[in-house]
């Protein structure tokens, strides 16, 4: 235990071979060529192509993803800023008219969505009774109510 430890590290061992190796011309000139071309083989380079690809749009997804998250959270503080603006001027608007100096009458965008739907349903209804009107039958019949009152 400990003793793998605290044994100094054996120098680094050499063998020397006994026979002499001997290389042939053919393998020496297609070790040269390769060091001579920097070019790489057309299997390799779109191999390194394809693989450059991925990692490309590996990151391009990766940082949409973080885009959206990035917009998504300012949308959420500009809203929260907006209700936050609209409730102190609802407020400010509130408190001015106790004093009797109305600026003017500040509403949320709920209320201005309610008054917006009461406006539509006005329309609605106008709409309803135009149409009702257009029919000569009760043209006819207002207008004899009409003289019954005359």
């Amino acid at each position: 235990m400990g003793a793998a430890q605290s044994t100094s590290q054996p120098e680094e061992k050499v063998f020397h071979n006994e026979v002499p190796i001997q290389f042939s011309p053919d393998v020496v000139n297609q070790l040269s060529d390769n060091l001579e071309s920097v070019d790489t083989p057309p299997q390799r380079q779109s191999l390194i192509d394809a693989h450059i690809r991925a990692r490309i749009q590996g990151e391009l997804e990766a940082l949409k993803r973080e885009e959206e998250d990035v917009r998504q959270q300012i949308e959420a503080a500009l809203e929260k800023e907006n209700l936050d603006r609209e409730r102190s001027m609802a407020g400010e608007s509130s408190s001015s008219d106790e004093d009797g100096s109305s600026s003017g009458d500040v509403k949320t965008s709920a209320a201005l969505f309610g008054d917006l739907e009461e406006v539509k349903a006005k329309i609605e209804k106008y709409h309803a009774k135009r149409t009702l009107s257009e029919h000569p039958d009760i043209q006819a019949a207002s207008n004899a109510v009409v003289e019954c009152y005359k």
